[in-house]
C-alpha cells in the first residue's frame, strides 16, 4: 500500500509459491498490472501479464510424439523452476543426480520441463550418453540477442567485477518485461491518453479498496504489446498468458546439444531432426561390447548341437548369427548374443500397457539390439528403431502334405469325366442304330447279285450294313482305324461325316489332356487359399499367441480375415500356440484337420525338414519384412542399417538364405528332380490298357471256342441231312420229297430281314420235282452258305 500510495503505475517482479495469491489478490482489486517472468499460474486475473510460457501443451506434445503411455512427473514444491523435469519409466532427478545414476542413464529417457535447455551444466553427463530432451525458448543465434549477450557479458565484466556469466533464459525474460512496459507507455503516450495517479494510501487501506481508475487503460495498453525480444515473439491473451511463441525442441547427443524440432500453437510438434555424420552417431561404439537380445527359432537362431563345448556366441548358429556377425564386421563393434527372458518377440499387453519379449528388453534398456526374425509393424515402430528389412515375407498358411494320389489302373480314362464316358457309349449305340435303319430304308445301299440257280432269272439283293456291321463300323471310325465297308447312301454318309467329326474332336481333346493327367502325380488339397479356410468349419486354423501375425488379424478390415479373427478368437479349444515349433507339432499330428498360419519364409523351411509332410499351399496373406531393432535414438540405428543395405547389395543375405533353407534342407530342393518326374511314364499309369489288351485277347479266343462249338454243332447237323438223302436215294421213291424238305428247312433263313447279309430272293424256292437229288443238293448248298459265318 505504501508503494501505491507513492503513485506506482504497474508492478514487475517474482513471487513464490508464499506470496502469489496475495500479489494477485492485490492487482486485482487495486487494478495494478503485475508483469512477471516467473514461472505461470492457472488464473484468470487480467491485470496479472505472465511473460513465461507455459510448457502443458508442447510437454504433451512432445509426449504424444514418443508414443509414451507412462511416466513420472517430479518437481521442487518451492519453486517449481529449474528442478522441474520429467523422466520416463523413472523419477526425474536434477542434471547432478542423474550424472549419479551412471549405470541406469541408458535405460531411461529424461525430459527437462524447463525453458533453457542451452543454460544448464550438462558436462556431466554428457559423457555416459543418456536420452535427455529439453526445451530452449532463447534463440542464440539471433543476431539481436547475441549482441544484447555481449552487453551483458561486458557488463558483468566491467561494473559488477564478477565472472562473465552468459545471459539465462529468466534474465532473457526480464529483460523482454521491461521492454514491453517500455512499449505500452509509449503508446500510451502516443494516444494521449491521461494516466496521471490522483491517489493516495487511503485508496489502498480502504474497506472495500478503491481501484485505480486509469488502471484499465494501462493494463489493455499491456495486454496490447506486439514485440520481438530475447524470448522471441512477445504477445499476451486476454488472460495475460503468453500466447503465439515458439519453443526450440533440444536433445543431448554424444558432441554436445542439437536442435531436433520446435512447438508452436498452430503447427504443435515438429520433428526437424536431421541424420547426422557417421563419427557423431557412432561415437565411441567401438570401444564397447554391445547385447544383443535373439530368440531360438530355427533356422534363424540355433544351438549347436555340442553347444556345451562352446562359450558365448560361438554356441549358436544359424542365419539371425551369421547375420550378426556380418553386420558387427562391417560395423566394427564387438557383442553378445543373450536369449530373450520370457521367449516372446515383442507385443503390448492391453491391460498394463507394457512390452514384453525382445521389444520390451530394447525399450526399457536391457538390451542394444535386437537380431531376430522380427517383423516390422506400426506399433513397434513407435517405440523402437528397426533397420531396412533383410527378409520380405509374408502370412502364408501351413498344412499337413496330403497323401500323393498314385494313378489307378484305369487312369487313362481320367482326361474324360465319367459323364462323358456315358455319352460316348451311348452315342456309339445311338450313330450304329441310326445307321443301320437309314440303310435299311435307303435303298442305294442294296446291291443286286445273280442267283447261282439256273432257273432263277430274278437277283438277289444284299445290304452290308447289317446291325453288327453297323456296330463294327461305328467303333473302327472312333478309333480312327476305318473298316472295309462304307455307306454309299447319302443319308449313311451323313452319319458317318458327323460321327467323324465328333470322333475328331473328342480323341483330340483327350489326347491333350492325357499327358497331364498320367504324368503327374497330383496331390488332392483340401485347402488352396485364404477363402478356403475361411469358409469351412471343419479344418481349424490358428497363429501364434503374442506375434504380429495374430496382432495382422485383430486389426484387419478385410472380411475374409475378420472371419478367420472372429473364429479364432472364439475357438475352443484355443488355436493359438505359443511357440512356432509347437504349431508344426499340432499341424502334423492333427491328420490334416489344423491348418498353421505363419510367416512365408519359416513355412518354407518347414517343408524342407523332415519328416516332410508339411507344405505352403496358396499365395502370401500379406507382405511384411524382418529388421534388425534397436532401441529409440540408439547411435547403433544408422551404421547397423548401412550394414544391411551393404550386405544385401552383395548378395550376401541370399546366400544365407540359400545355405539355410535349401542348401541344408533335408527334402530335395523345391525345383530338383521334377523334369525327370513328369519325363517318363511308369507301368502303374498305364497298366490298364495292358489289362484291357489281356481281357480283350482272352474274350477273342473264348469267342472263338464258342463259334467253333457252335460251327461243328451246325455241321455235324447238315452231315447228318446230307447223309439221311443218301439213304433215301439208295432205297428210292422219296427221293423228291426228301429234297423238297430240305429246301424248305434251309430257305427260311436266307429270306428273312435278319440275315447277316441281308440277303432277299425275289422268287419261290424251285419246285422239287423229277430233279431229285441234284435240286436237293442246290438247295442244301444254298442252306450252308446262308448260315455260314
Amino acid at each position: 500500500c505504501s508503494q501505491f500510495s507513492k503513485g506506482v503505475y504497474a508492478i514487475m517482479g517474482l513471487y513464490d509459491r508464499r506470496t502469489v495469491n496475495m500479489l494477485m489478490s492485490f492487482c486485482g482489486s487495486l487494478h495494478v498490472c503485475f508483469v512477471t517472468p516467473s514461472f505461470p499460474v492457472q488464473t484468470n486475473n487480467q491485470f496479472v501479464l505472465q511473460l513465461r510460457p507455459q510448457l502443458q501443451e508442447p510437454l504433451m506434445a512432445l509426449l504424444e510424439h514418443f508414443y509414451w503411455t507412462r511416466f513420472v512427473y517430479m518437481y521442487s514444491s518451492d519453486s517449481g523452476e529449474d528442478a522441474s523435469m520429467h523422466i520416463s519409466f523413472t523419477v526425474t532427478l536434477a542434471p547432478a543426480q542423474i550424472a549419479a545414476q551412471k549405470r541406469n542413464l541408458k535405460n531411461y529417457h529424461y525430459i527437462l520441463a524447463n525453458l533453457g535447455f542451452l543454460d544448464l551444466n550438462v558436462t556431466e553427463f554428457q559423457k555416459l550418453g543418456p536420452n535427455v530432451t529439453g526445451f530452449q525458448l532463447v534463440n542464440r543465434s539471433d543476431p539481436a540477442v547475441q549482441k544484447i549477450n555481449q552487453n551483458w557479458l561486458d557488463f558483468d565484466n566491467k561494473d559488477l567485477k564478477v565472472a562473465r556469466r552468459r545471459l539465462k533464459y529468466t534474465g532473457a525474460l526480464t529483460y523482454d518485461g521491461v521492454s514491453v512496459m517500455a512499449t505500452a507507455f509509449q503508446n500510451l503516450r502516443r494516444q494521449r491518453i491521461d494516466i496521471s495517479r490522483r491517489g493516495n494510501a487511503g485508496e489502498c487501506l480502504a474497506n472495500p479498496p478503491a481501484p485505480w481508475g486509469q488502471g484499465i487503460d494501462i493494463q489493455r495498453a499491456l495486454q496490447q504489446v506486439r514485440l520481438e525480444g530475447l524470448t522471441g515473439h512477445v504477445q499476451f491473451d486476454e488472460r495475460g498468458h503468453r500466447t503465439n511463441y515458439t519453443l526450440t525442441v533440444m536433445e543431448l547427443s554424444h558432441i554436445g546439444p542439437r536442435k531436433i524440432g520446435f512447438w508452436n500453437e498452430k503447427r504443435g510438434y515438429v520433428n526437424t531432426a536431421i541424420y547426422r555424420p557417421m563419427q557423431e552417431e557412432f561415437y565411441n561404439v567401438q570401444n564397447k561390447t554391445y547385447i544383443v537380445t535373439t530368440i531360438l527359432e530355427a533356422p534363424y537362431m540355433m544351438l549347436k548341437k555340442n553347444h556345451e563345448q562352446f562359450l558365448g556366441n560361438d554356441k549358436y548358429e544359424g542365419y539371425c548369427a551369421e547375420l550378426a556377425a556380418e553386420i558387427a564386421k562391417h560395423v566394427g563393434f564387438t557383442y553378445r548374443l543373450e536369449l530373450v527372458g520370457d521367449g516372446k518377440y515383442g507385443a503390448r499387453d492391453p491391460e498394463t500397457k507394457m512390452w514384453n519379449g525382445m521389444v520390451g528388453e530394447l525399450v526399457y534398456g536391457k538390451a542394444d539390439m535386437a537380431v531376430a526374425p522380427l517383423t516390422i509393424t506400426l506399433v513397434r515402430e513407435q517405440v523402437i528403431d528397426f533397420t531396412k528389412p533383410f527378409m520380405s515375407l509374408g502370412i502364408s498358411i501351413m498344412i499337413k502334405k496330403p497323401t500323393k494320389s498314385k494313378p489307378g489302373v484305369f487312369s487313362f480314362l481320367d482326361p474324360l469325366a465319367y459323364e462323358i464316358w456315358m455319352c460316348i457309349v451311348f452315342a456309339y449305340i445311338g450313330v450304329s442304330v441310326v445307321l443301320f435303319l437309314v440303310s435299311r430304308f435307303s435303298p442305294y445301299e442294296w446291291n443286286g447279285e445273280e442267283s447261282d440257280d439256273e432257273d432263277e432269272t430274278t437277283p438277289e439283293y444284299t445290304n452290308d450294313f447289317g446291325i453288327f456291321n453297323s456296330l463294327w463300323f461305328s467303333l473302327g471310325a472312333f478309333m480312327q482305324q476305318g473298316c472295309d465297308i462304307s455307306p454309299r447312301s447319302l443319308s449313311g454318309r451323313i452319319v458317318g461325316g458327323v460321327w467323324w467329326f465328333f470322333t475328331l474332336i473328342i480323341i483330340s481333346s483327350y489326347t491333350a489332356n492325357l499327358a497331364a493327367f498320367l504324368t503327374v502325380e497330383r496331390m488332392v488339397s483340401p485347402i488352396e487359399s485364404a477363402e478356403d479356410l475361411a469358409k469351412q468349419t471343419e479344418i481349424a486354423y490358428g497363429t501364434l499367441d503374442g506375434g504380429s501375425t495374430k496382432e495382422f488379424f485383430r486389426r484387419s478390415k478385410i472380411a475374409v480375415f475378420e472371419k478367420m479373427w472372429s473364429y479364432m478368437r472364439s475357438a475352443d479349444p484355443s488355436v493359438f500356440v505359443k511357440s512356432t515349433s509347437e504349431g508344426v507339432i499340432r499341424v502334423r499330428k492333427s491328420k490334416g484337420k489344423y491348418a498353421y498360419l505363419l510367416e512365408s519364409s519359416m513355412n518354407e523351411y518347414i517343408e524342407q525338414r523332415k519328416p516332410c509332410d508339411t507344405m505352403k499351399v496358396g499365395g502370401n496373406l500379406d507382405s511384411k519384412g524382418y529388421g534388425v531393432a534397436t532401441p529409440k535414438g540408439s547411435p547403433l540405428r544408422i551404421p547397423v542399417n548401412l550394414a544391411v543395405l551393404k550386405l544385401n547389395e552383395q548378395a550376401v543375405l541370399d546366400k544365407l538364405k540359400n545355405k539355410w533353407w535349401y542348401d541344408k534342407g533335408e527334402c530335395g530342393h523345391k525345383d530338383s528332380g521334377r523334369k525327370d518326374k513328369t519325363s517318363a511314364l511308369s507301368l502303374s499309369n498305364v497298366a490298364g490298357v495292358f489289362y484291357i489288351l489281356i481281357g480283350g485277347l482272352g474274350l477273342a479266343m473264348l469267342v472263338a471256342l464258342v463259334e467253333f462249338c457252335y460251327k461243328s454243332r451246325i455241321e455235324s447237323r447238315r452231315m447228318k441231312l446230307i447223309d439221311a438223302a443218301m439213304m433215301s436215294t439208295s432205297l428210292g421213291g422219296i427221293a423228291v420229297a426228301g429234297g423238297g424238305a430240305v429246301a424248305g428247312g434251309l430257305g427260311v433263313g436266307p429270306s428273312g430281314l435278319g440275315g447277316e447279309n441281308g440277303r432277299v430272293v425275289a422268287h419261290d424256292f424251285p419246285k422239287a420235282g423229277a430233279q431229285g437229288l441234284p435240286c436237293m443238293s442246290k438247295a442244301a448248298g444254298l442252306g450252308l452258305s446262308s448260315t455260314g459265318m
